[in-house]
């Protein structure tokens, strides 16, 4: 029998590419994302992985991509934004932007892969954010837009009682959106203080190979303090 398939969102770096590497022995995987070179190497690195580069924002090409999906086991939305600013400072773009990413793009791509899903009895893995479940001041439009993506896990929860849903809650992650928030910040950015992208994926591991019985709903992760 064929290993089961995993399509991975934002595959060409941080998370997703931790996930891919972390899914790799046991799924067939298929690589989302933009860079097509970037997510080629990956694939030249791992067994029966696919580049799949598609721009999650263009309807028609997102359409055009999943049609060629007619069963799917596993699919991890990692791709994402993390657009910061006050509310008086953040324009009406800016939150737009950030919906657009972290939750439009999401429901979206989710929609059209329900019918690969269902044959499946597949699983939905949401990256979010510790700001999906505590908002703070000057993260305004990227937690409202996690806050949302939260909402959005429970509802197909919810909705599609033949799928299992995993929201995954990390804390700060040494990605490269990392590094911009914290240069953003004006601080030294410091590695060590941050969660590893293979730590998520380890618990992305864990929910998607829980034994059938097992719906592993939420799991939070924290970096231990230094």
């Amino acid at each position: 029998m064929s290993r089961p398939r995993a399509l991975i969102t934002g595959a060409s770096k941080g998370i997703g590419t931790a996930v891919a590497r972390a899914l790799a022995p046991t799924h067939r995987l298929l690589l989302g994302g933009r860079d097509r070179q970037a997510l080629q190497v990956l694939a030249d690195e791992l067994p029966e992985a696919t580049p799949w580069a598609v721009d999650l924002t263009d309807a028609d090409a997102v359409e055009k991509a999943v049609a060629e999906v007619d069963s799917l086991d596993v699919l991890v939305h990692s791709a994402g934004v993390a657009a910061l600013g006050t509310v008086e400072e953040s324009a009406a773009d800016v939150w737009r932007y950030n919906f657009e990413i972290n939750v439009v793009a999401v429901a979206e791509l989710t929609r059209l892969l329900l019918p690969a899903l269902r044959a499946a009895e597949g699983h939905v893995v949401l990256i979010n954010s510790g700001s999906g479940r505590n908002a703070r001041a000057g993260w305004g439009p990227y937690a409202a837009s996690k806050f949302a993506l939260r909402a959005l896990a429970d509802v197909l929860r919810a909705e599609e009682p033949s799928l299992r849903v995993t929201s995954i809650f990390p804390g700060r992650t040494d990605t490269p959106m990392q590094r911009d928030i914290i240069a953003g910040e004006g601080r030294q950015y410091r590695a060590e203080d941050f969660l590893r992208p293979e730590s998520v994926a380890a618990a992305v591991q864990a929910a998607v190979t829980a034994t059938p019985e097992a719906h592993v709903t939420e799991v939070v992760i924290r970096p231990r303090p230094r």
